[in-house]
């Protein structure tokens, strides 16, 4: 009868596990397959969006010129390390002085962390200082889901021929402590410069760190 009973048991755990594996995958697939994005070197994904100050944006109105497009969320840990520490400004004032078009995207859905009001989000800018060359609100996630950003940040250069070059994490240190920043391979810093000087993107793909984007 023990026999029997542990193996009941260890039956029922099994399936039980199978079961909840099987329920896992059915919610996760679709959302991954949702975010899945462009490839390096392909054109990237068009766009028209609505800025903080209810301009509309079109990613085609930009070429002849390198785009940045990075995800943001104000209330992850992640992107706070880099604007509390003057990082995330300063790396886009250097861009403002290179002619350099960069659009910090917001594709927290309603309700969810991160989700502001185009006030909210001019507020966000000008209290921290900011500098991006426009705020997209894409609480629809229809931009997030076309580039498949997954984390907030997630970086994208766009170089003037509308071809994406870089995705990924602004730098190599995937952790929230702003002590790490001095240290970090900014990613992003070296692909503009490789666009700039007209050579490869040495580490065009990496891996994006921060908080899960706030889809629907």
């Amino acid at each position: 009868m023990i026999s029997i009973h542990r193996s009941f048991n260890v039956e029922s755990i099994r399936i039980c596990a199978a079961l909840l594996a099987a329920t896992w995958l059915a919610g996760a697939a679709p959302r991954a397959m949702a975010v899945e994005g462009p490839s390096i070197g392909s054109t990237a994904p068009d766009f028209v969006g609505t800025d903080s100050n209810g301009k509309s944006v079109a990613l085609k109105d930009l070429r002849g010129h390198i785009v940045v497009l990075e995800w943001s969320n104000n209330q992850c840990p992640f992107v706070g390390k880099h604007y509390r520490s003057g990082n995330m400004q300063a790396l886009q004032k250097e861009t403002n002085q290179q002619g350099i078009v960069w659009l910090t995207v917001l594709s927290s859905a309603p309700g969810e962390q991160g989700n502001v009001t185009a006030a909210e989000a001019n507020e966000l800018t000008r209290s921290r200082g900011a500098a991006p060359t426009a705020v997209i609100l894409d609480p629809s996630g229809t931009i997030g889901r076309a580039y498949g950003a997954r984390t907030t940040p997630h970086m994208f250069v766009i170089d003037k021929a509308g071809t994406l070059v870089y995705m990924g994490g602004i730098d190599d240190k995937a952790t929230t402590d702003v002590a790490d920043i001095p240290t970090a391979k900014n990613y992003v810093r070296l692909a503009l410069a490789a666009v700039i000087a007209g050579t490869p993107v040495q580490d065009p793909v990496t891996r994006p760190y921060g908080c899960s984007v706030k889809y629907r």
